[in-house]
């Protein structure tokens, strides 16, 4: 896994550590959780800290991982293009480029899904970086 961040800042993989830490509860477990399934699901991602939130890329943003006092969300940065067979977006359904998933304390996360999914996002950003 690539790492990327400003020369004068900390690795971006410290400050999502540290970001997970400081949440100290479920949302930062599910935090933990989610960044876990989105490096097994691609290897070659690239974990970024961008507006002062995890951001994981490869050929192109693939998703943001923010914590709010009711969900994580995952959203993904052009959602509206990847194919989500199994419904796994929940949030930001009406806009035309973006969709996210909200995940609410006791959720269960479908691994299978989510690992397809971020596949799926390398996928569309890999086929806009051929044109």
């Amino acid at each position: 896994m690539k790492k990327s961040t400003p020369d004068n800042a900390a690795p971006a993989s410290e400050l999502i550590d540290a970001r997970i830490a400081e949440l100290n509860d479920w949302r930062g477990e599910m935090l933990a959780h989610l960044r876990a399934l989105i490096r097994a699901a691609d290897p070659d991602v690239v974990e970024e800290w961008k507006w002062s939130v995890p951001v994981w890329s490869h050929h192109g943003l693939i998703c943001t991982g923010e914590a709010y006092k009711q969900t994580v969300k995952l959203t993904f940065a052009k959602g509206a293009s990847v194919p989500d067979p199994t419904g796994l977006f929940n949030a930001s359904l009406d806009g035309n480029v973006r969709r996210a998933i909200d995940f609410r304390e006791g959720d269960k996360v479908n691994e299978k899904a989510l690992k397809a999914l971020i596949q799926a996002a390398v996928a569309v950003n890999k086929a806009a970086a051929k044109r």
